[in-house]
């Protein structure tokens, strides 16, 4: 026991640092890429309902794509390529090649393959809304992006919160999909940590606790945003 709890130490020689700054590398790469989903997700909803047929396609064949293919497969093709892509871009330009930070590849790795559903969540959760509440709005004289800050989307965020929970608990979990391309977060922290010293099963164990316990931090914050939403709302028996 005490050689466990050496081992998993804040300070030297245990590995708890590392852990925990694998774990902080993780939630950046995570939230990072959740965000630029959600942004990409808000847009390829709004292309899907109302762009021109054009736009609809490329939008179709890119959630298809993205939901069609492994996330590894595409981790490894859009981390390699994508940067390779943007050092070619460059040298046509005549600049010199720049050094794209792991980080930063992550998080558009991850915001790709989240758009993607993002996508699909949103959309099905605009179309959830009842068509009286926006032809309401526009009865009103509503301009389309006041209906859409005071209408569609406080209408559409109950019923798009269950699937973008999921989606942020998938974007927590993919990053460990990262530790291929050898980005520093925490699986890949574990591993050298139980290389290191052999302790396989006590640093694996470390990092499946540390994972478990974003994953029920998140379930409380996501349960009082779901609350907030659904304030007002009619529920089964009647209560409100």
């Amino acid at each position: 026991m005490d050689a466990t709890l050496q081992l998993l130490s804040i300070g030297s020689p245990g590995w708890g640092g590392v852990l925990l700054a694998g774990l902080a590398a993780s939630m950046q790469v995570a939230f990072g890429g959740f965000l630029l989903g959600l942004l990409i997700g808000t847009g390829g909803a709004a292309g899907k309902l109302w762009g021109g047929p054009v736009l609809r396609d490329l939008l179709e064949v890119y959630t298809t794509v993205v939901r069609g293919v492994p996330e590894l497969v595409l981790i490894l093709i859009l981390y390699y390529a994508g940067t390779d892509a943007v050092n070619q871009l460059m040298a046509l330009l005549g600049l010199p090649s720049i050094d794209i930070s792991g980080l930063a590849a992550g998080i558009f790795v991850i915001g790709v393959v989240q758009g993607a559903y993002s996508t699909e969540v949103l959309r099905g959760a605009i179309q959830s809304i009842p068509p009286g509440q926006i032809e309401a709005a526009r009865a009103y004289g509503m301009s389309p992006l006041l209906a859409l800050r005071r209408v569609t989307l406080p209408a559409m965020l109950p019923f798009a919160l269950p699937g973008l929970s999921n989606l942020w608990l998938i974007a927590t979990k993919d990053t460990a999909l990262l530790a291929v391309v050898g980005f520093a977060e925490l699986t890949l922290v574990t591993r050298q940590a139980a290389g290191t010293t052999k302790a396989y099963m006590t640093f694996f164990l470390a990092a499946g606790a540390l994972y478990l316990a974003v994953t029920l931090i998140s379930n409380l914050v996501i349960g009082m945003i779901e609350k907030r939403a659904l304030r007002g709302m009619a529920r089964p028996g009647g209560a409100t």
